[in-house]
C-alpha cells in the first residue's frame, strides 16, 4: 500500500450500514413478494378462472417471478458488496492497528534517543579522556625534562667559555680596603 491516506473507517461503517438498511428492504419486499405470490397460488387453486385471467395472472405471475430474480441478484450483489467492505474494513483494522503499534514504537525509541546518544558518547569519550591524560603526563615529563637539560645545558656554557660568576672577597679583608668616611 502507497503512503497515502486510508480511507476514513467510519465513512465505510456508513456506506455498509447502508447497504444493510438497503439488504434489509430488499429482503422485506421478497418475502411480501412470496406471501403474495403464494396467497395468489393457493387462492387460485380452488376457483377456475376464465382462460384469460389466467392467462392475465401467469403474466403477473411470471413478472413477479423476474422481479423476484432481480431482486435476488440485487440481494448477492448487495450481500457480495458487504462482505467485500466488511474484508475492507478488517484490513484497515489490522492496517491501523500495525500502524498504532509502530508508531507508538518510534515514539518510545526518539523519547530514548538522548539518553542513547549520551551513553554513547561517553564511552566514546573514554579512551579519549584517557589518551588526552597520559598525553599531558608526558607533556609535564617532557617539559621537566627540558629544564633540567637547559639548566645543565647552561651550567656547561658557563664553563666552557669561563664565564663563571665574580668571586668577591671575605668580607673581613673588604673592610681595611674601603675607606671609611668621616676618618682623614
Amino acid at each position: 500500500m502507497t503512503q497515502s491516506t486510508p480511507p476514513n473507517v467510519a465513512h465505510l461503517q456508513a456506506e455498509v450500514s447502508q447497504l444493510r438498511h438497503d439488504l434489509q428492504a430488499r429482503d422485506q419486499l421478497v418475502q411480501q413478494l412470496s406471501q403474495e405470490l403464494f396467497r395468489l397460488v393457493k387462492g387460485n387453486a380452488s376457483f377456475t378462472p376464465a382462460p384469460e385471467v389466467s392467462e392475465r395472472h401467469q403474466a403477473e405471475v411470471r413478472s413477479l417471478r423476474d422481479q423476484l430474480q432481480g431482486v435476488e441478484e440485487q440481494v448477492q450483489f448487495y450481500q457480495g458488496q458487504i462482505s467485500h467492505r466488511d474484508q475492507e474494513v478488517e484490513r484497515l483494522r489490522h492496517l491501523v492497528k500495525g500502524l498504532t503499534h509502530r508508531s507508538k514504537t518510534l515514539e518510545k525509541v526518539i523519547q530514548e534517543m538522548p539518553r542513547i546518544y549520551k551513553e554513547k558518547f561517553s564511552e566514546r569519550m573514554v579512551p579519549i579522556k584517557e589518551k588526552v591524560a597520559r598525553i599531558q603526563r608526558e607533556n609535564r615529563q617532557l617539559h621537566a625534562e627540558l629544564q633540567s637539560v637547559s639548566y645543565r645545558l647552561a651550567v656547561r656554557n658557563r664553563r666552557t667559555n669561563h664565564l663563571d660568576l665574580p668571586s668577591f672577597p671575605q668580607l673581613g679583608t673588604l673592610k681595611s680596603s674601603l675607606p671609611v668616611l668621616g676618618d682623614t
